[in-house]
């Protein structure tokens, strides 16, 4: 019962990537150690100023210069590190969307070869066909009853209906509502209406 289990695949984008954000890392710990070069070069060529050796103060300011340089071209190289691992994230996504697309329009075009416009319109010719053969159907069982037929059939209906509503314990009681008013209000000074009689 699943004895073995899948392992993610590496591919060759994952190992470059993976290469690429390594460089990265060395070189920030590069600039780390060149930070800490440029600040201990700072406080020596201090204490050799106020020491009074100003050549040795020189050269240790050179060697200071010569370090800012070098941490310059590292932020050269890691600006262009992080750039290239985002080209190639962005392009593995693109790949994805792209695949995608393909799949998407192969199964579309699976789809289109099942409806042609041939079969919709064999389709739709058979569905108005069963349409009009179900309108003489009821054409012929409405125009063959004669008006006492209709009469009888109709009485029958009313008759199952109250035998449903007995059965129900319910009488179909007719209302008799009030009839409606056949005359406008008159509004009153005091803001009642009035009906006109």
């Amino acid at each position: 019962m699943g004895a073995s289990q899948s392992t993610p695949r590496i591919t060759a984008q994952d190992r470059a990537i993976l290469d690429l954000k390594l460089q990265r890392d060395k070189l920030k710990q590069y600039q780390k150690r060149i930070q800490v070069i440029l600040d201990r070069e700072h406080e020596i060529a201090k204490q050799q100023l106020a020491a009074g050796h100003k050549d040795r103060a020189l050269v240790t300011l050179r060697k200071r210069k010569y370090q800012e340089g070098l941490l310059v071209k590292t932020d050269g190289q890691l600006e262009s590190l992080e750039q290239l691992v985002s080209t190639i994230e962005f392009s593995l996504v693109e790949v994805s969307v792209l695949h995608g697309l393909k799949q998407g329009n192969d199964v579309l075009k699976e789809i289109h070869k099942e409806l042609n416009v041939e079969s919709v319109e064999k389709l739709l010719e058979e569905t108005a066909e069963a349409r009009e053969y179900q309108r003489e159907i009821d054409s012929m069982l409405t125009n063959s009853l004669s008006l006492d037929e209709e009469d009888a059939v109709q009485a029958e209906l009313k008759a199952l209906q109250q035998e449903t509503l007995r059965v129900q314990g319910t009488m179909e009681i007719p209302l008799s509502l009030p009839d409606a008013p056949t005359t406008e209000p008159i509004p009153s000074e005091e803001g009642e209406s009035l009906l006109i009689r």
